[in-house]
């Protein structure tokens, strides 16, 4: 059953490490099955309600499942072996279009937004006992989120988009509970959910966002919460319609219990509008990160929802970190105020070349996707032989085994490093690659 990995301990804890260690290894594979909890503890010398302690401390950090009669096994995806470890290492001489950042070009200048940050710092002091948000950066960031349609709610800030959806699901979840998350979807929130305990439930994604009888069906089965991607969804460049934020409320009407979790990190970077699914539900969050419009450094996201969410974030946060840096909020704050991105000329920038490779590639016969933001998703029939492939032949991109569960295979391209010249050479590259266009439709 086990192979040649032994697990050990007398103590709970200790045969839960055990475990872990050997996922962590690869000693114990995902899906792998692990002895009945009487057999172990036989073999361990311990009583069963020992081995059956270490068992719940695992499902809890989502090390494993369990299925019942048919036992418990180690997590398809544990969390212990987070996705950014499937990738492709980068020789010299590769063209690295698989980390997803932003392009360095179009990120504004720090220096005059952090002396003038530092400046005041140096004038007065942030102490102890003092309001964790920034005065101004609430007021422009809900002026930008009514703007917009999100209903009104109070402002919290987290430092970046997981964080945030992190605190909020650990606000109102319990380990066990299941999450209705997009497939293919961001490889970090994938990791995050069974980390917390919490069991993820793929919802397809097609170029209009989440499809709503996927919704339907995940909600009706149990799923407790609901996590979005508005605009600039990673790693298809999904953006949520108009006429699918409709049928979206309407699902989630019928549920009025869920916890919806809007993430719209795509916020500055994308001129396609908002269309936000918050106020049919009783808790909901909508969470905007600077990290793509004004650099990943900048550890900071502004976070709205009900006010017993908001409340219950705000409360644990005082407990851990207290607050995310005043210096950095009014950095923030002053590259807001001063315009420092010009985000049409952003926006069009990035849409350019979405758009230059998407065309290329329908040219030779390649699908590919891309709505918004700065990825570009193409299914591909052999996910491995694909990547190989184009490693070989100067061009690094990402698997998408970092962002799927049930999804059929993938690559995604960030076309952030990509200029003009670049475009006809990647597009034949990966038409070589690929081959023809698969005859099924991408949803």
């Amino acid at each position: 059953m086990l192979g040649e990995y032994r697990i050990e301990g007398r103590r709970a804890a200790e045969i839960a490490a055990s475990v872990e260690r050997g996922v962590g290894a690869g000693d114990l594979e995902p899906g792998q099955l692990l002895p009945p909890m009487r057999e172990l503890a036989a073999g361990l010398g311990v009583n069963p309600n020992t081995v059956a302690a270490a068992y719940r401390t695992l499902r809890e950090r989502g090390v494993i499942e369990t299925a019942g009669r048919r036992g418990s096994r180690v997590r398809a995806r544990p969390a212990t072996t987070g996705r950014e470890r499937i990738g492709v290492r980068v020789p010299p001489g590769v063209r690295n279009v698989a980390d997803g950042n932003p392009d360095p070009a179009l990120l504004p200048g720090l220096t005059e937004a952090f002396a003038a940050a530092t400046a005041r710092a140096d004038r007065d002091p942030v102490m102890y006992g003092e309001a964790a948000v920034d005065p101004e950066l609430a007021r422009l960031a809900r002026a930008e989120l009514d703007a917009d349609g999100v209903p009104d709610g109070p402002v919290v800030v987290t430092s970046g988009s997981l964080d945030a959806i992190e605190r909020v699901l650990a606000a109102h979840l319990k380990p066990g509970d299941a999450v209705a998350v997009e497939d293919p979807g961001w490889g970090s929130l994938l990791d995050l959910v069974p980390a917390l305990g919490l069991h993820t439930v793929p919802v397809r994604v097609d170029d209009e966002g989440p499809v709503p009888e996927d919704v339907r069906r995940a909600l009706e089965g149990g799923a407790r919460a609901l996590v979005v991607t508005d605009r600039a969804q990673n790693p298809t460049g999904a953006s949520v319609t108009a006429a699918r934020a409709r049928a979206l409320r309407s699902v989630l009407r019928a549920h009025p219990e869920t916890l919806l979790v809007e993430d719209d990190h795509g916020h500055r970077i994308v001129d396609l509008p908002l269309h936000p699914l918050a106020g049919v539900t009783h808790h909901w969050a909508f969470v905007r990160s600077v990290a793509k419009a004004y650099g990943p450094d900048l550890r900071i996201a502004v976070l709205t929802g009900d006010r017993v969410t908001v409340d219950r974030v705000h409360g644990r946060q005082r407990l851990g970190p207290g607050w995310v840096s005043l210096l950095l909020q009014r950095a923030v704050v002053h590259l807001w105020a001063s315009g420092a991105v010009d985000v049409p000329a952003v926006a069009a920038a990035y849409g350019r070349r979405r758009d230059a490779l998407i065309a290329a590639l329908a040219e030779r016969g390649v699908e590919a996707h891309g709505r918004s933001g700065m990825n570009v998703w193409i299914p591909v029939p052999d996910e491995t032989g694909v990547v190989a492939r184009l490693l070989h032949a100067g061009w690094a991109v990402a698997p998408g085994a970092r962002f799927r569960m049930n999804a059929p295979p993938g690559i995604r391209i960030t076309v952030s490093p990509l200029g003009p010249e670049d475009i006809g050479p990647v597009a034949d590259a990966v038409a070589a690659a690929v081959g023809p266009a698969p005859e099924h439709r991408y949803v």
